[in-house]
């Protein structure tokens, strides 16, 4: 959630975030009455509860003739502090229902608008240009004997698949050189839960708007992840961090699930959008007043990676229509894939401030020895899409794949993989 602060204090920077991100403005004048609400209440419990002491202490003094009176006062006083308290606790608890369900604000430089109109900061690398009719990574993975679609769907339904053979292996090594990088830039590996408890997927901001995307276990009153961020951003919860040498980094490998409701019909061939993928993803416990400078971090990061696997790509500032709940700004970068003819996303990071460790109480002690509460960042380094833009991108006339150079010591050597013979 946002500062409290920010809201009492320039209720106006909060209206704009709203309309930044299309969302109503008017819950904004709903969160001020119901504070306001509050603390009248608690301001009349408080005069009450004085004025109850006082007239309580002049009892056993009072006269025969007085006291009876007196004994009334207590009594209706009383009853008028038990009143503002529950009205004291019913804006309190609507405050806070509609406060958790609040945005982040968002970065004042992201681009206004939806879905389509982020903001393209850099294209990097030439598409490529084939004498050959290029092939589909569904078409070159099936003839690599790389990917099954019909017996997954066979065994777990539509949008789920096999990696197998050389697929199951390219996906182990893109997601192992992923985190060996991460561990060369200070990251320490996790391998994540792949369930949660609700309060740490509320924690990350997942069960607002996009709570429809989220794998339910009503019986256990847990939640499969789409993201090892969720599990990251819960490790320290109701903690207070050093981060006196600077920020505290992991790089989480899981499993993610995503229900992927509402994308029936879209990107149903092969495995651009599945309802199961692996992904190696960075998370960071910042400084606030360093979050900007680590996003950035991030982002060249991430950059390196798709570098190492030498493919056009480039990078967008999303527009604040199409931020996720928690994000105050986030790049995408786009990998070019050469049967869409189009640039298609395969890492993500996001700047989320102090929201989701607001929620999560995850604080550290600024050089005061004060707790203040953290800022958290995430990005992806690798995903099981990535391969899509790896296969199309290297392939050959014969169906064969190049392998990129850095990916080859984490495929032993192998520098082509070569179609199976049926």
């Amino acid at each position: 959630m946002i500062d409290p602060r920010t809201l009492r204090e320039d209720p106006e920077a909060v209206r704009a975030s709203q309309r930044a991100r299309g969302e109503d403005e008017g819950v904004v004048d709903k969160l001020l009455d119901l504070d306001q609400r509050r603390r009248s209440a608690i301001a009349t419990a408080d005069k009450l509860r004085a004025e109850q002491k006082s007239v309580s202490k002049q009892v056993p003094k009072a006269s025969a003739e007085d006291k009876p009176a007196l004994l009334a006062r207590a009594k209706d006083l009383s009853a008028q502090v038990k009143a503002a308290e529950v009205e004291q606790n019913e804006a309190s608890e609507e405050f806070d229902k509609l406060f958790r369900i609040l945005p982040n604000l968002v970065h004042p430089d992201a681009p206004i608008g939806g879905e389509d109109d982020f903001a393209v900061l850099k294209t990097v690398g030439e598409v490529p240009s084939f004498d050959f009719a290029p092939r589909d990574h569904l078409d070159l993975m099936e003839g690599l004997g790389a990917l099954d679609m019909e017996r997954g769907a066979k065994v777990s339904g539509s949008r789920f698949y096999f990696l197998s053979g050389v697929g199951a292996q390219l996906q182990l090594a893109l997601l192992n050189m992923a985190v060996a990088r991460a561990t060369a830039n200070g990251f320490t590996p996790m391998i994540t839960p792949s369930l949660v408890r609700p309060e740490i997927m509320a924690g990350t901001g997942f069960l607002g708007a996009h709570s429809s995307e989220v794998y339910r276990l009503r019986d256990d009153d847990l939640y499969l992840v789409g993201t090892s961020e969720v599990p990251l951003a819960g490790y320290h919860s109701d903690e207070i961090l050093d981060l006196a040498a600077g920020p505290r980094r992991y790089a989480g490998w899981s499993s993610c699930y995503r229900r992927e409701a509402g994308s029936y019909g879209k990107d149903t061939r092969g495995i651009i959008r599945v309802h199961q993928f692996d992904k190696v993803e960075m998370f960071v416990f910042a400084k606030p007043e360093d979050a900007e400078a680590e996003h950035e971090r991030l982002l060249g990061w991430e950059e390196d990676m798709l570098a190492a696997i030498e493919v056009p790509y480039r990078v967008i500032d999303t527009a604040t229509g199409d931020l996720g709940t928690s994000a105050y700004r986030k790049y995408d970068c786009e990998a070019w894939v050469p049967t869409q003819e189009t640039y298609r996303e395969l890492t993500s990071t996001s700047n989320c401030t102090t929201f989701q460790a607001r929620r999560l109480s995850v604080r550290y002690r600024d050089d005061n020895g004060k707790p203040q509460t953290a800022a958290t960042l995430n990005g992806t380094l690798a995903t099981t899409r990535w391969i899509v833009a790896i296969v199309e991108n290297h392939q050959q006339p014969d169906g064969s794949v190049r392998v990129p150079v850095a990916l080859r010591p984490f495929l032993g050597g192998l520098e082509v993989l070569e179609p199976v013979k049926r």
